[in-house]
């Protein structure tokens, strides 16, 4: 299954790092998502929930697995040379294969469908990490007012047969 770059993997990583692991700030959040990899990052891990209460943790883990982040300092383009730092730009995008970009602003995280839209919309930062959300393309589409969630049915609460009808 191919989840990494989707929003129901990326945001509640986001999320929870920004809460917790930096403490609110995020330029700081950002300077660890830009600076630390010399490329680019292959993937988010639990890493970034570094600091975050352990039921929140453990509900976001368990979505996936405990795995690190994992950065692409060590590429090589297929001439061998070095490869450079990654950008979302036209190219990359009109490719395929970034297909979803993740823009942090003062206010919350623009999700872009690039495959759709060079916008997208935004959740506010304090936002519940653990809400569940969609990786539906037309979900994040621009002009959203509330973050795009899935829909989880919980099951009915099973009922105890009444003192009557459990001893027929």
């Amino acid at each position: 299954m191919h989840w990494d770059g989707y929003p129901s993997n990326h945001l509640p990583l986001l999320l929870a790092a920004y809460q917790h692991r930096f403490a609110g700030d995020a330029e700081a959040l950002a300077a660890h998502l830009i600076d630390s990899p010399a490329v680019g990052w292959n993937s988010l891990g639990d890493d970034l929930l570094d600091g975050t209460p352990e039921d929140i943790r453990q509900n976001l883990v368990g979505q996936h697995g405990s795995r690190p982040s994992s950065a692409i300092d060590d590429m090589f383009t297929p001439d061998g040379s070095p490869a450079e730092r990654m950008t979302c730009d036209e190219s990359a995008s009109g490719q395929g294969w970034l297909e979803w970009a993740y823009v942090l602003h003062p206010h919350g995280i623009e999700v872009l469908p690039l495959s759709e839209s060079d916008s997208g919309s935004v959740v506010a930062w304090d936002q519940d990490p653990t809400t569940p959300y969609s990786d539906a393309v037309r979900a994040w589409l621009p002009g959203r007012r509330t973050p795009p969630a899935t829909t989880v049915r919980k099951p009915a609460p099973l009922s105890k047969p009444s003192a009557k009808t459990a001893h027929r």
